[in-house]
């Protein structure tokens, strides 16, 4: 979907257009490679087990490659009778309505969900003489299939659910919120050999500290490095998405922040604490 240039300022606003500039011109994914690191994942810990220990997707990953704030308001609400959740009580679909300014037709409805390929072919085009609020409606389309296709899409993928209208119906507060790829026989040949790759993988084979270059440091957001940010990287923290929990079990990973991993406590268990 085109990143309209009368749409950035409210992306800015939102904190997502770093995440926005990085689908639509950098963002590459090498399916063997993914599917390699997916073989590698423990649930139970949260990491990858390598040949040389454990790593991990950390909130310091999250600032630096998507520019995406860490230490704010929990993305999360209950989805129980969701409709009653809406401003002043209204129907979702009531509020859809007025946040998008038409419903899709039946046959693109699902429970509460759209199908992506609606918002896709219905907001792909931002109309020359488009007025400030048709701008608004086109932000809100953008934003709420980059949350539901990018950053945190999932095995229905291609449906946009309705629990992002209370986000989008105030663009100037949304800043405050912080699957196996199918392959083909070519594919496979390349997943054995990244496979092969990561088995031989030795602790001085890999880079555990990729954004301590001056290089890398010269092409960040100031704010990103600041000290009630940075101090977040290494908390071993919940994180929550809506119903979905999961630990940020950095101390089993400490090589990653330029520490000695000592012996690392047993893994957390929600299920268990609660």
């Amino acid at each position: 979907m085109p990143l309209h240039d009368r749409i950035i300022p409210y992306l800015e606003t939102a904190g997502l257009y770093h995440l926005a500039r990085l689908n639509s011109q950098w963002f590459w994914v090498d399916e063997s490679l993914l599917s390699a690191f997916i073989e590698r994942w423990r649930p139970e810990t949260h990491t990858f087990h390598m040949p040389f220990g454990e790593c991990t997707i950390t909130l310091q990953d999250v600032a630096y490659q998507l520019g995406l704030p860490i230490d704010d308001a929990p993305v999360s609400g209950c989805l129980t009778e969701f409709e009653n959740l809406m401003e002043h009580g209204r129907p979702a679909w009531v509020w859809f309505r007025e946040l998008f300014g038409e419903l899709p037709p039946q046959s693109k409805i699902k429970q509460m969900t759209v199908c992506y390929t609606w918002f896709h072919e219905r907001f792909r085009v931002l109309p020359t003489d488009a007025t400030d609020e048709t701008v608004r409606v086109y932000a809100r389309a953008y934003i709420l299939m980059l949350l539901s296709s990018q950053l945190f899409a999932d095995k229905n993928a291609n449906r946009v659910h309705l629990r992002w209208l209370p986000y989008l119906a105030s663009l100037d507060d949304l800043g405050r919120w912080a699957e196996f790829v199918p392959r083909n026989d070519a594919g496979a040949q390349r997943l054995v050999s990244t496979r092969l790759a990561l088995d031989r993988l030795r602790v001085h084979d890999f880079v555990w500290e990729p954004y301590s270059s001056v290089d890398v440091a010269a092409v960040i957001h100031p704010e990103i490095l600041a000290d009630e940010h940075r101090r977040l990287w290494t908390a071993v923290t919940s994180l929550i998405y809506f119903a979905a929990i999961e630990w940020h079990q950095v101390d089993r990973v400490l090589p990653q922040f330029g520490g000695v991993q000592h012996l690392p406590q047993p893994a957390l268990n929600i299920v268990l604490q609660g």
